[in-house]
């Protein structure tokens, strides 16, 4: 009965409070159709007519906020990082620039800048074309700026030799007897980095109006009636009345040099060589002439008070049994002098010059190499990259400032006969080959004896030339010789090769006609009866090969062979300093 009760009582709580039929207040209202399932206001819909909305609250004006300022952030980093990129790029490059084209330290930083850029200019191979124009301007830049007394060029005074002005040449040179060598070897640099500009500008005129430079064969006037056409998309031809000369001319500046107190005389006279050189471009031989003997002139100058070491008139060196040696600058002056005589014809004095300056030459000393340089080396090549000194000297170079080079050789004592004056020689030797091919008129013996003397040639500039391959260690200096010497030998093992092919080829040419016209007059004998008598005798015969064109195969022998060697490839660093190296 217990249970029953207690059963009864709780059916009596869940009973409902209201009738089944009774509407719930919160579903009163609904304009839902279906009842079922309960829809509440604030899970429904909202109507867009019935409702308006905030679109800028305060939490999106705070998110918009963040945005932009994160926007800002990073906008700033971005052109932050590109900055200093193009910054540590920038300084990278002077700084390889400054290892490979050196400066004098005392010079401004602009100075320096824009005479690295004008000395690296020429030498660039990520250009199409070398920017003449643009070379010019930087060199003329630099020249002024150490010839203005307020920037670089304190303590400079007109020279007393001759006058300050020289007509139609301009102003002389100055007495830099109170600056300093590496100050006077840059500034004779800047000299002579203004004459090669103006040599390559010298056909060049400047549109006024426009700023433009133009070559003066295509200018628009009355001296110049058949222009040559513009280029397709250059700009329009400039007018005679607007153009003015691009540059100053080369003699400008070669006798500024030439009229400067405090250059040494084998800068003057590598000067005086360079005007005689243009002169002859220019179709001056005479003037050329003089100026060659002035630079004879002044690489005698060691010399005196003593009587010239080659006869005055006929400028070849005298044989007095080595008792005097010629200078190097003796030396060069007269193999140009003899060039110069060569190119205009007068080869009965030229080839006794050369052929005493090769006697000469080859009567020059060895270089002595001392016990210590040998051990020196020994060690240098065989030492670890990770010993002490290496790591030191790498930090030096990281942390300091690079040295300027000492001064070179002032070519005023005879010089050794090491593997850069062997390979003069070998320039010798191709002169001398050259100058007795093409004066042989027709000579077969004359022509040989040219031959010969071109292939001595091409076999000691390659001789010295895979000498110096290898070679890379040393001091500073030792290795700029090196690189000058490898050079030297690479021009003359380029140009005898050549000279080798061509003088074979034409030999091989006329060695071929005369076989072609053997043949035919031996087929044209009576009734054709003896046209094959000749065949087995002495060359001419259809599959005989003859002595020019084995000659001729030879030389494309060798070519192919040498390729590597003229092909300018220098061999990858090794050890830590590879690291640092650019």
């Amino acid at each position: 009965m217990q249970q029953l009760r207690t059963l009864g009582r709780r059916l009596l709580v869940w009973r409902p409070l209201r009738s089944p039929g009774a509407s719930r207040l919160f579903t009163r209202n609904t304009k839902l159709a279906s009842h079922t399932r309960p829809q509440l206001p604030f899970l429904s819909s909202p109507l867009a007519r019935n409702q308006q909305f905030r679109y800028l609250t305060t939490e999106r004006k705070r998110w918009l906020a963040h945005e932009m300022l994160m926007a800002g952030k990073y906008t700033v980093y971005f052109w932050a990082i590109l900055g200093l990129s193009v910054g540590a790029y920038w300084s990278v490059q002077q700084e390889w620039l400054e290892r490979r084209y050196p400066t004098p330290h005392e010079w401004g930083f602009l100075t320096r800048m824009r005479f690295r850029l004008a000395k690296w200019a020429p030498e660039r191979t990520d250009v199409p074309y070398t920017d003449w124009v643009q070379i010019g301007n930087y060199a003329k830049n630099v020249l002024e700026r150490l010839e203005d007394p307020d920037i670089e060029g304190a303590g400079l005074q007109q020279s007393t030799e001759g006058a300050a002005w020289i007509e139609g040449i301009g102003k002389s040179g100055y007495d830099l007897s109170a600056k300093s060598e590496p100050w006077r070897r840059g500034y004779y640099e800047a000299l002579m980095l203004c004459a090669k500009a103006a040599e390559h500008l010298d056909d060049q005129v400047v549109d006024t109006t426009r700023r433009l430079v133009f070559p003066a064969d295509q200018v628009l006037g009355p001296s110049n009636p058949s222009p040559k056409p513009i280029a397709h998309g250059s700009p329009s031809a400039p007018h005679e009345r607007d153009c003015e000369r691009a540059f100053e001319p080369p003699e400008t500046f070669y006798l500024r040099i030439l009229t400067t107190r405090g250059f040494t005389p084998k800068q003057k006279m590598d000067a005086a060589l360079e005007y005689a050189s243009w002169l002859d471009f220019k179709g001056a031989p005479d003037a050329s002439a003089r100026m060659y003997e002035w630079a004879l002139s002044l690489a005698s100058e060691s010399s005196l008070p003593n009587p010239p070491i080659y006869d005055e008139k006929t400028y070849v060196l005298k044989d007095d049994g080595g008792a005097r040696k010629p200078s190097a600058n003796l030396l060069t002056s007269l193999t140009a002098l003899a060039a110069h005589k060569a190119r205009n014809g007068d080869v009965s004095s030229a080839l006794p010059i050369l052929l005493s300056v090769l006697r000469a030459r080859r009567s020059l000393p060895s270089p002595q190499q001392s016990a210590d340089d040998s051990r020196t080396g020994t060690a240098r090549s065989s030492s670890s990259p990770w010993t002490t000194q290496n790591l030191v000297g790498v930090a030096k170079r990281i942390i300091f400032e690079p040295e300027y080079p000492p001064p070179p050789d002032d070519g005023e004592a005879p010089p050794a006969r090491d593997p850069g004056e062997l390979c003069e020689e070998a320039g010798l030797d191709l002169y001398i080959g050259e100058i007795i091919y093409a004066s042989s008129k027709g000579s077969g013996k004359g022509r040989e004896d040219g031959l010969a003397w071109t292939r001595e040639a091409v076999d000691l500039a390659e001789e010295q030339l895979r000498k110096l391959g290898g070679g890379g260690g040393g001091s500073s200096g030792d290795a700029g010789r090196a690189v000058a010497a490898r050079k030297t030998c690479r021009e003359c093992l380029d140009a005898g090769l050549r000279n080798w092919a061509q003088m074979a080829g034409r030999l091989a040419r006329e060695e071929r006609e005369r076989g072609s016209a053997a043949r035919n007059g031996r087929s044209s004998g009576w009734l054709g009866l003896w046209g094959d008598g000749g065949e087995t005798r002495g060359g001419g015969g259809a599959g005989e090969t003859g002595r020019w064109a084995a000659e001729e195969q030879v030389v494309k022998e060798r070519t192919r062979r040498a390729q590597e060697l003229l092909d300018e490839l220098e061999a990858p660093k090794t050890g830590l300093g590879a690291i640092f190296w650019a």
